[in-house]
């Protein structure tokens, strides 16, 4: 059983959901970049100059994402509570209200579903790209 109370519970809730979306997030943002030198290189050259910067600014974007998503049961859209085994707590999937169900279809469309398209429409287009770029050295 859990054997901490609540705040504990909510704490660790949190903790576990926003470093998974962070890893999501990252994961994807490293696809679309990826995607972007390799696919389009036109608009690879604007990322030529890749700096700190840019990098800060990616990682930020990816922080304030997964934090909206995980901050939001704090703010009772949605909760945290303990999983059904009642050994670790997690985000209360048995949604008790609309904006409980909204959440829930959120977070599997914005923090799943998205990322993971994302993902692999870009190493899709990666692959043709190095596809169709072998074929034309072949030709020549």
């Amino acid at each position: 059983r859990w054997l901490f109370d609540q705040a504990v519970c909510t704490l660790y809730a949190f903790c576990g959901v926003l470093f998974g979306l962070c890893s999501l997030a990252s994961l994807t943002v490293l696809s679309t970049v990826c995607c972007l030198k390799v696919c389009f290189p036109a608009y690879g050259r604007c990322w030529d100059a890749f700096s700190r910067s840019h990098a800060a600014v990616l990682l930020l974007c990816v922080w304030a994402y997964a934090l909206a998503f995980a901050a939001a049961p704090l703010a009772q859209w949605g909760s945290y509570g303990p999983e059904p085994y009642g050994t670790a707590c997690c985000i209360t999937w048995e949604a008790s209200s609309r904006e409980a169900t909204l959440y829930i279809l959120a977070l599997f469309i914005f923090c799943y579903l998205l990322p993971c398209l994302l993902i692999l429409v870009s190493y899709a287009l990666i692959l043709w790209t190095v596809r169709v770029s072998r074929r034309a050295v072949r030709q020549h």
